[in-house]
């Protein structure tokens, strides 16, 4: 059976969606320019508030992670962007800051996915515009083994 996480973030006017690695969700309120693979603040959970055995299923390697990003606008648009990548025995979700998905294997204690099929760069321009506005922003991360 899926196991689900869920974090609710908002946009910030400096959301640029330029990385070509990774991408991040924080529960910082701020973002610099120079913050090019973050796509929302002001997140709500952050990965070591997640379940134990959220956690447990996403170190098996061959673990499926999905995450949705969903942007609502005040206008009432929608835009979603799914990005799949799998689990690693490393993943420790114990970070207070930051959830980070990376197309690479490289993990640390903000990474909750890697392997992952899209960074930053690869969101959809009308996301990252609704981002970069504001939009109000759902952050799901589901998780599935092969035994589930």
């Amino acid at each position: 059976m899926p196991q689900r996480e869920v974090v609710r973030a908002r946009g910030h006017e400096n959301v640029t969606g330029e990385h070509t690695s990774t991408f991040e969700v924080t529960s910082d309120d701020w973002l610099t320019p120079a913050g090019d693979c973050i796509l929302a603040v002001d997140a709500d959970r952050v990965p070591s508030d997640f379940d134990e055995a959220f956690v447990e299923a996403c170190q098996d390697p061959a673990a499926t992670i999905t995450t949705t990003l969903t942007a609502t606008t005040d206008e009432g648009d929608t835009y979603t962007e799914t990005v799949t990548g799998r689990g690693h025995p490393e993943l420790s979700f114990e970070n207070e800051r930051s959830h980070v998905g990376r197309t690479s294997d490289y993990v640390d204690d903000r990474t909750v996915v890697v392997g992952a099929d899209a960074a930053a760069s690869d969101f959809d321009r009308g996301l990252v515009d609704a981002l970069a506005n504001g939009a109000e922003v759902r952050f799901d991360l589901v998780v599935e083994r092969d035994a589930d």
